[in-house]
């Protein structure tokens, strides 16, 4: 697919858009219906990036997912829900316009080389902790953005699902895409995963997260009863 070379940018709060991932919007605001009708006249493409934090003015963190947006339906008060499915990776460059909407230059992020051995192992340990976290009874949060008063909540999937749809796919790259939009709750920790070009790194941050999440999971489990044997 050939990506454009410049793209509108929807800049939203804790949003960040994985490739291959699925993302519910809900577009009321003016400029962004302007945004949505002009994409969908062109290359049905538009950007959405994080608002850097703390920022007080619209200022997109400069990677971001690029997405095609694969439905939209308009409602007669102007406003429309849609899915945007992402498709790359991509780094914002300069600012091409501001208004009605901003519109950016992006590079595509190129994925860098891998050891294929270290990405199999990886996976297989990524795997065994996913199933460790089914056990646990740990949800899969898939963390999704629909904004405005008609936001529909995401379909609700089964752990065991996600665990059944993970098994089919090849493509390392999807994995580690998906999982992190299945199981990273934070923001800035699924922005950091977007930001980082290395599958392996990407693996192994995804493997850190785990561990660190099933830890604190025993931990707090462990903690009432130390207090109860305590008591006795």
């Amino acid at each position: 697919m050939k990506l454009p070379s410049e793209v509108a940018v929807m800049t939203l709060p804790n949003a960040t858009l994985f490739p291959q991932a699925l993302l519910p919007l809900y577009i009321f605001e003016a400029r962004y219906r302007r945004m949505l009708v002009d994409a969908l006249n062109s290359s049905r493409m538009f950007s959405v990036a994080m608002q850097k934090p703390g920022a007080k003015r619209e200022s997109p963190l400069t990677v971001a997912g690029l997405g095609l947006i694969r439905v939209a339906v308009g409602h007669t008060d102007g406003s429309s829900h849609l899915i945007l499915q992402g498709i790359a990776r991509v780094e914002l460059a300069e600012t091409v316009s501001y208004k009605p909407y901003r519109i950016q230059r992006i590079r595509p992020m190129r994925e860098t080389v891998s050891d294929e051995f270290m990405v199999e192992a990886l996976l297989a340990t990524l795997r065994e902790l996913l199933e460790e976290r089914v056990k646990l009874g740990l949800p899969f949060p898939f963390p999704v953005l629909s904004k405005g008063p008609h936001a529909s909540p995401p379909p609700g999937i089964s752990p065991k699902e996600v665990l059944e749809y993970l098994d089919k796919l090849v493509d390392p790259e999807q994995v580690a895409d998906l999982v992190s939009c299945a199981v990273l709750p934070g923001a800035l920790e699924r922005q950091s995963i977007l930001e980082t070009e290395s599958l392996e790194e990407r693996l192994k941050q995804l493997v850190r997260f785990l561990r660190a999440e099933i830890r604190r999971h025993r931990e707090a489990k462990q903690t009432p009863k130390k207090k109860r044997d305590k008591e006795k």
